[in-house]
């Protein structure tokens, strides 16, 4: 799939990243989507199939992450490798962003926080 989200509902969508050199033009694309027209739907980031990111990656997703916020929306990050992982901790980034183990615990997550605030 890579980079073509999967509605999970109206408000929640996964996307399905791919290793590199293609995450940089995914995270692109989600950007662009983000400066689009509204409403947005919460984001889930599957990192399943990802093995390496680099400083232009993380700047990406800092900014995905201020515009997700700007919009009022949530963005979780899950399926992270240890690498990936060591990555998030040793730069303090797995205090930035919110993290689920897979994307079904990210999408009940994001589901009940949802629920809990009425959309």
């Amino acid at each position: 799939m890579g980079g073509m989200p999967a509605d999970w509902s109206e408000s929640i969508s996964v996307i399905e990243l791919a290793d590199e050199p293609a995450l940089s033009d995914e995270i692109a694309i989600v950007l662009d989507r983000l400066d689009g027209p509204g409403p947005h739907p919460h984001l889930v980031l599957d990192f399943g199939r990802v093995s390496y990111i680099n400083s232009s990656n993380i700047a990406a997703l800092l900014k995905l992450r201020k515009g997700m916020a700007a919009a009022g929306r949530a963005m979780k990050i899950c399926s992270v490798n240890d690498e990936i992982w060591s990555v998030f901790l040793v730069t303090g980034l797995d205090k930035v962003f919110r993290f689920a183990p897979d994307p079904m615990t990210a999408l009940a997550g994001l589901q009940i926080e949802q629920d809990q605030r009425g959309g």
